[in-house]
């Protein structure tokens, strides 16, 4: 059974129209009436709200669906690539900011000749972020091209 069938049968046999469906769920009338004939689908976060409201498991709810499946699995892709970039984004602010805060301090010579740089180990730590980050940027890139070829 296609999730929309699935869901115009659940609310009907609970005895709600639209209107009542989408004041329990927090959406407007029009996004049930959307669901209900598959021209859109509710994103993950509202499905599980569905499946706990209505005490039915997930898999009753979607499985039989190939566009629901298959929109679950672009939401999920979606959702790691995003977090790869944000963690490749933050890894990439730390690395410059330690390259930073190092070039804002001084060397000092000590009085028996020796140089004494107080804060050394920013530089490999900062290209430890830096080269991290870009790992993070290439596992984005290779899961959005592995996405495209399937």
């Amino acid at each position: 059974m296609n999730f929309n069938n699935q869901l115009k049968r659940i609310r009907e046999s609970n005895g709600l129209t639209q209107e009542q469906l989408a004041k329990i769920l927090n959406v407007s009338r029009q996004s049930i009436s959307s669901w209900e004939v598959g021209r859109n689908f509710p994103d993950l976060e509202m499905i599980v709200i569905i499946s706990k409201e209505f005490s039915i498991s997930l898999d009753q709810l979607i499985m039989g669906d190939k566009k629901m499946e298959k929109k679950l699995i672009e939401d999920g892709n979606k959702t790691k690539k995003a977090r790869m970039n944000i963690i490749s984004g933050i890894l990439f602010l730390i690395g410059g900011s330690l390259f930073l805060i190092y070039s804002l301090t001084k060397p000092t010579v000590l009085p028996n000749g020796m140089l004494h740089e107080p804060y050394f180990f920013l530089i490999p730590l900062g290209y430890l972020f830096l080269f991290t980050s870009l790992i993070f940027l290439i596992v984005s890139f290779i899961l959005k091209k592995e996405k495209r070829t399937r």
